[in-house]
């Protein structure tokens, strides 16, 4: 992965050292450097080790990266929503195997949707909750995944207007049979 400082001066974008983020609103005192900080540690409260938690940690990704589309690459976009959409709506089980071959799959749809682009909603209106939010109420493991739970789905929601794209890539992930039956929850 690049580095998020290298990103956004490729994507021309100026990052402030201070205050609040500027992307997400996170109640910051160094901009978007500390809502990066604070999302990498990966919220201490959960225990990341035991399988039934991972979702959380694929839940908290696409939550913070699709409110901080400017500090990642282009196709970004189009794998966490997709991914939001596939745990959301398919109830997928999503597990660590299944993102390489979303990141295939969507290889080959762009290929042929070379200048699609998924542009995000504007800045401070992807979600009320943030990292932040997340850190400060999370105070045991059962209300940080509460947490999570509720930022990916608020996240999720904000993209709105992109869902019928990412409708259209999850399905025929599912279609080409890249998921096998243990993988849903249906």
């Amino acid at each position: 992965m690049q580095d998020y400082i290298d990103l956004a001066q490729k994507n021309g974008v100026e990052l402030k050292d201070t205050g609040h983020c500027q992307f997400c609103g996170a109640a910051t005192t160094r901009g978007v450097h500390e809502c990066v900080e604070i999302f990498s540690l990966g919220f201490q409260q959960i225990d990341y080790s035991r399988i039934e938690n991972h979702l959380y940690r694929f839940l908290s990704v696409d939550a913070h990266t699709l409110q901080h589309p400017e500090i990642h690459g282009r196709w970004n976009n189009h794998f966490h929503l997709t991914r939001l959409y596939l745990i959301f709506n398919h109830k997928v089980k999503w597990r660590y195997e299944l993102s390489p071959r979303l990141s295939d799959h969507l290889n080959k749809y762009k290929a042929h949707h070379k200048d699609e682009l998924l542009n995000p909603p504007k800045i401070l209106s992807r979600g009320d909750l943030t990292s932040t939010d997340v850190l400060s109420s999370s105070t045991n493991e059962e209300k940080c995944r509460d947490m999570i739970m509720k930022w990916a789905k608020e996240v999720y929601h904000a993209w709105s207007e992109h869902h019928l794209t990412v409708s259209i890539i999850a399905n025929s992930f599912q279609k080409n049979k890249t998921l096998s039956g243990k993988e849903k929850l249906s």
